[in-house]
Order: structure tokens, then sequence, then C-alpha cells
């Protein structure tokens, strides 16, 4: 594991949309249609039935020319409420945490790295990604971009 001083620990973005929780939540608990809304996503196929705790999915990512499988598990699953994911390849953690607020909902992005990062992904940041300050800032980016488009989907 990587606990290098470069990695942050945690990666998050928020974003008030004008719906109630349910209808969010349906949304970011959809994660085939994640590659809708992520710009880093380009498929994920459910492994088993519906999502809940425990789910697994198999996932592609892409970044410009660059394509890379990762594998992930549901590991928390709280409706309308919390919703989480530890991606296998580098232990990190996505989430998805919704309050109900006056005006809808207040959604937060995380990705957390409790545990580090695994050596295989920091060596291929390092590498092929531009470094983990260049990706890290890419990830918030691209958070910013999911939520947005969700905003857009749920409030057009």
């Amino acid at each position: 594991m990587t606990s290098g001083t470069d990695v942050e620990p945690l990666i998050e973005e928020t974003i008030e949309i004008a719906a109630e929780p349910a209808q969010v939540w349906a949304l970011v608990t959809d994660l085939p249609r994640m590659a809708a809304w992520s710009p880093q996503v380009v498929k994920t196929i459910i492994r088993g039935g519906n999502i809940g705790l425990g789910t697994r999915t198999l996932n592609v990512n892409r970044r410009g020319p660059l394509f890379w499988p990762t594998r992930s598990k549901v590991v928390r699953f709280e409706p309308h409420s919390e919703f989480a994911f530890r991606i296998a390849e580098n232990k990190s953690i996505w989430s998805f945490s919704l309050e109900p607020t006056v005006a809808g909902t207040r959604v937060t992005q995380r990705r957390t790295t409790p545990d580090g990062l695994s050596s295989v992904s920091g060596v291929l940041t390092k590498k092929v990604l531009g470094g983990q300050v260049a990706f890290q800032t890419e990830l918030r980016d691209g958070m910013r971009q999911t939520l947005e488009r969700i905003k857009t989907e749920v409030e057009s």
C-alpha cells in the first residue's frame, strides 16, 4: 500500500439538487447509467441481481486513449442516504451522501482512501496518469461534472 503525502485521503464535491432524496437516490445507485454522467466511466456491469449491500460490479474506465477495468463491491447501502463502493484494484471508496434540504437534496460525492492506495495503483498513476496531484485534480473535476449532469437530469 502507498500512503504517500501526495495522495489526498479525501476528495469531494457537493451540489444542491431541487428534487427529493428518493429521486436523486434512483440515479446515483443506477450504476449502469453512470457512464452517462461521469467523464471517466465507460461501462458498469452489475454482477448478480439488484444493487444492494455486497453487490459486485465490473467497470470500464477511460481517460483519453487509455482504458482500464476495475472491480467494485458495494460497502454501504442506506436507501436515500448513503451509497458507497470499494474499488478492488486500488482500495479507494467512492460514495454518494444525500441530505434532505429545504430546496431538495444536498449530494456529496467522495473518494476516500482510508487504507491508502495499492502500490500498483500508485505506480500506474505516476507513470501513466501524470502523477497523483494531476490525477486527483482530474478526479475532483470529474466529480463536479458528474454531479452537474445528475442535477441537470433530475431537474429536467
